[in-house]
């Protein structure tokens, strides 16, 4: 039995999505589902997890119901699925009562494969009672829950609704459920498992490694002008997401892109839903846009093709920052991961932690993943091996592909340097901020300095062999190891912790991180240009691979869907290496397919033929 099921599987993984094998897991847990079994699949953004729920509901009887948190992903799962020649469809608010009444009476003549739903709709009582009538006529042939970290209260994107979804398997105990989410530490993994019953599912735990993704964190200068060299250098054409904590800093940073010329948009959720709306179909429909978001615009956006994901704030912790830099470069192919990080940041966001009215164990939590964070913009280790340790993966070695790796970060023994800027803490009271501190032990008289007679302190003048910035930084990487904290009653300054004492007193030596100057501007094409044949080996610049996109992007607008919906850029380049001259050899191309072969065959082989021929 388990043989036709793979056997069957793999026929519909060639014929429907084109592709000639599975990845890693997905056949074990494609066969297991199909098989009647209970899975929970972890695995990274861009590792194929809609296949590992796709195919068994095509494989078995009735219809497959895909439980999701956001109206986008449903719409763009869905356009996808019907250009691979597959019946499906959604209920959402998005739908007017005509549109939901079409899909209801689909639903009962048996025509869907597979249905998308929010969590709200589903727990209706009317909606479970259509899916009873399913079972007895037609059939359930799995149910898929999306993005299942929301279940967890230890997730950050915990969703309430998403705890009534036991329902399904009391009601439907004999249908297979199949819980996916793309990052999950072990306590959110738990949860999981409690919360939707899963004690007995097989359990599918991928590596969470992104090889494909440049992580890249650099000290805050300016950190605009740092993005804006970013851009200019590396990903001048590209579609990206650039993210601010704040409603305020989207838009601000928005405003100044596009003043910048660059096509920038803001998404928050102060915006009014038209203009959400709006902004995110031209972040998935056109080229080149850049979405300036807090963390309200990501999750379930399924655009496969955006290069580059920046940080111009911290994130809340290593596991958001994972998911949210994982929206880059779904496609495998080289993308961006980038993040301006400095002390204010941290001063912020662990205001921001303590300031709010969760539990005091959700705020200790919660501040221990701020501190793996920190722990990660500090280090001088490999990311990729930091961000797997943290999900409890090992590495085998250097990546190769981070900026520790690439250019490895040189550390110094300051011990003797911290003992000065903690001793400026403790003389000082421990209530003032980085910028007095400084001050104090570069011996500048500054009108404060003299208003509390700072100048007459031991530690007045005694460390102006380091500079001002380097001060900065010392104090910054303290407070991101826990010798220093920041006390909000008195705005931000700087205590000493227990962990300062040993130090202090001489018994602990400690090495810091010696950060490059930052970078200057370079606008030159030729940075630009070597970078971009890196990503696409030589294609940006080429006729044949604009005609491609040109025929994509012309195609998609027809249909009303993005282009990435009628071929990914990875289709797309190997199409422009392989230059098929026919449709036998178009279609052993990765991700064409056999609908899509039929429908768009002919369009691309007479883009290659015309290119080729100079007509």
């Amino acid at each position: 039995m388990t043989t036709d099921i793979g056997v069957a599987a793999r026929q519909f993984l060639r014929d429907v999505f084109g592709y000639a094998d599975f990845r890693g897991a997905q056949q074990a847990i494609v066969e297991h589902v199909a098989a009647g079994g209970d899975a929970l699949v972890l695995m990274p953004t861009g590792g194929g997890k809609s296949l590992c729920y796709q195919i068994p509901a095509l494989l078995r009887p009735g219809v497959g119901i895909i439980i999701s948190p956001l109206i986008a992903l449903m719409q763009d799962q869905v356009d996808a699925l019907k250009q691979f020649g597959v019946n499906a469809a959604f209920l959402n608010s998005s739908l007017d009562a005509d549109a939901a009444r079409e899909v209801w009476k689909s639903l009962l003549r048996g025509e869907l494969k597979l249905l998308y739903v929010a969590p709200e709709r589903l727990m209706t009582e009317g909606f479970l009672d259509l899916l009873e009538r399913l079972q007895e006529n037609s059939g359930l042939a799995l149910f898929a829950i999306d993005e299942a970290h929301c279940v967890s209260q230890w997730g950050h994107d915990f969703r309430p609704e998403y705890r009534a979804l036991t329902v399904l398997h009391e009601r439907f105990p004999d249908v297979p459920r199949i819980a996916l989410t793309a990052t999950a530490d072990t306590p959110t993994r738990r949860e999981i498992i409690e919360r939707l019953t899963l004690e007995k599912a097989s359990q599918f735990v991928s590596s969470f490694d992104r090889p494909n993704i440049r992580y890249r964190v650099t000290q805050k200068a300016n950190a605009r002008q740092q993005l804006q060299t970013f851009l200019e250098a590396e990903h001048p054409d590209d579609a990206g997401i650039v993210y601010c904590q704040s409603r305020k800093k989207v838009e601000e940073t928005a405003s100044w892109l596009k003043e910048q010329g660059w096509d920038a948009l803001p998404y928050h959720a102060g915006l009014d839903a038209a203009t959400r709306n709006s902004n995110q179909k031209r972040f998935l429909r056109e080229e080149g846009v850049i979405m300036v978001a807090t963390v309200a615009f990501g999750m379930g956006i399924d655009k496969p093709n955006v290069r580059f994901v920046a940080h111009l704030d911290l994130p809340k912790s290593l596991e958001g920052y994972y998911q949210e830099t994982g929206r880059a470069g779904r496609d495998g192919l080289p993308a961006n991961a980038w993040m301006a990080y400095g002390l204010g940041d941290v001063v912020t966001m662990r205001q921001m932690l303590l300031s709010g009215d969760a539990s005091e164990e959700r705020k200790r939590v919660e501040l221990q993943k701020l501190d793996a964070l920190l722990g990660f913009c500090e280090s001088t280790a490999c990311r990729h091996q930091i961000v797997l340790r943290y999900f409890g993966e090992g590495h085998p070695g250097n990546c190769g592909q981070c900026d520790n790796c690439l250019t490895p970060v040189d550390t110094w023994d300051a011990t003797q340097a911290v003992q000065m800027a903690l001793s400026c803490v403790y003389r000082t009271g421990q209530r003032f901020g980085v910028a007095h501190l400084t001050d104090v032990l570069l011996g500048k008289e500054t009108a404060k300095v003299e208003q509390f007679r700072h100048q007459q302190l031991s530690t007045f003048g005694i460390g102006k062999e380091l500079s001002q910035a380097q001060w900065s930084n010392v104090y910054r990487q303290l407070a991101a190891a826990g010798l220093l904290n920041v006390d909000m009653e008195a705005f931000g300054g700087l205590k000493l912790t227990e962990a300062a004492r040993p130090v202090l007193r001489g018994e602990q030596s400690v090495w810091l991180r010696r950060d490059a100057e930052p970078a200057k501007r370079n606008t030159g094409k030729t940075e630009r240009g070597s970078r971009l044949r890196e990503n696409f080996a030589g294609a940006n610049e080429d006729p044949l691979w604009q005609a491609l996109k040109a025929k994509r992007l012309e195609l998609a607008r027809e249909q009303g869907v993005p282009p990435y919906v009628i071929f990914h850029d990875s289709t797309l380049l190997e199409i422009f290496k392989r230059r098929p001259d026919n449709r036998d050899e178009l279609g052993q191309i990765s991700g064409v397919g056999q609908a899509k072969l039929a429908r768009y065959g002919k369009a691309f082989l007479q883009v290659v033929e015309d290119m080729a021929t100079g007509t």
